[in-house]
């Protein structure tokens, strides 16, 4: 059988009192399978060494390996932890691998700065972990992408603001305000500002404005995956629910949904003065493209733009 499309990985998986694997790290996930004659009981020392029991969390760490296959769904916590260091690690890129079902493997987790606790131990256990400066840090099913993964080349101002399975291509900067989900990131050096949604993708220069927002799938019905270009632009407080193609530009403060009427400026009127409109969705992926308002109407337009659309601060992104 061939070694395509799977990834395989040792690592350290966290098992909660009450039989609840939390999550599981895997320091050099790699392309394939599991080597042949590889014994997960004989561990790399860096792995030996940490499979211990913490008594202050209620945990217990044992080395685990396996392998999965990207076209599968996951089918436990371990798996589903893999495919995202896949993602992390940019061994696959965002949409490249099954997702389905994740959020059934992934348990509701108590993160410290410590590591994870079973929400249930919380309470239970909340004085040894005072007593030794344990904070929580967030309660959810995912974590923080730098707990797991130090992806190279790349700036993170907040580490709560990434998750793991983000893939973060080197050059990219993701300032305090700017989100990174999972199964989402960038395709090259780029400056994010804004939110980047589950499943969303953003091309090499491109710059994602502050307190920009890009659709993503996870909720509200919508299946159609966006993608913004190279060295395209949404403003500070923009927000788009269609692809971006290269060199565009959508200004400050313009939400373009699928359904949003969009004047094209750029048409010769017709014989009442009006110009064609079209949604949103028929512009999507288009290049070239500034998506304005007008300050006199109210209307949202469209006109062709010519050379490039950003360029990014060099010694930002060095």
């Amino acid at each position: 059988m061939s070694d395509d499309g799977w990834i395989w990985g040792a690592g350290l998986a966290t098992t909660a009192d009450n039989g609840t694997v939390l999550d599981t790290w895997y320091p050099s996930p790699a392309h394939g399978r599991i080597p042949l004659g590889f014994d997960p009981a004989i561990a790399p020392a860096d792995l030996d060494r940490l499979a211990v029991r913490d008594e202050r969390r209620g945990v217990s760490s044992d080395v685990v390996a396996i392998e999965i296959e990207l076209a599968a769904p996951p089918v436990s916590t371990s798996d589903a932890y893999l495919r995202l260091h896949a993602l992390s690690h940019r061994l696959v890129k965002p949409n490249d691998v099954n997702l389905d079902g994740i959020f059934g493997h992934l348990p509701n987790v108590a993160w410290t700065n410590a590591g994870p606790v079973h929400p249930d131990d919380l309470t239970r256990l909340r004085p040894l972990l005072q007593r030794d400066g344990i904070q929580v840090q967030g309660l959810d099913k995912f974590p923080r992408l730098l707990d797991y993964v130090t992806p190279p080349g790349v700036r993170i101002a907040d580490a709560s603001r990434v998750r793991l399975g983000a893939y973060l291509s080197p050059g990219t900067t993701v300032m305090h305000e700017g989100f990174v989900n999972f199964n989402a990131g960038t395709l090259g050096a780029s400056m994010v500002e804004g939110r980047v949604s589950q499943g969303v993708v953003v091309g090499d220069g491109s710059d994602i404005g502050g307190g920009a927002s890009i659709m993503g799938t996870l909720s509200g019905g919508g299946t159609h995956k966006v993608s913004i270009g190279a060295r395209t632009l949404l403003g500070a407080n923009a927000g788009i629910g269609i692809s971006l193609g290269d060199d565009c530009i959508v200004e400050a403060g313009l939400y373009v949904t699928a359904g949003t009427k969009i004047v094209l400026v750029d048409e010769a009127p017709r014989p009442d003065g009006s110009r064609a409109t079209v949604k949103g969705a028929e512009l999507s992926g288009h290049d070239g493209i500034l998506f304005r308002r007008n300050s006199l109407t109210g209307a949202v337009e469209a006109t062709r733009r010519a050379g490039v659309g950003v360029t990014l601060n060099e010694a930002l992104h060095a």
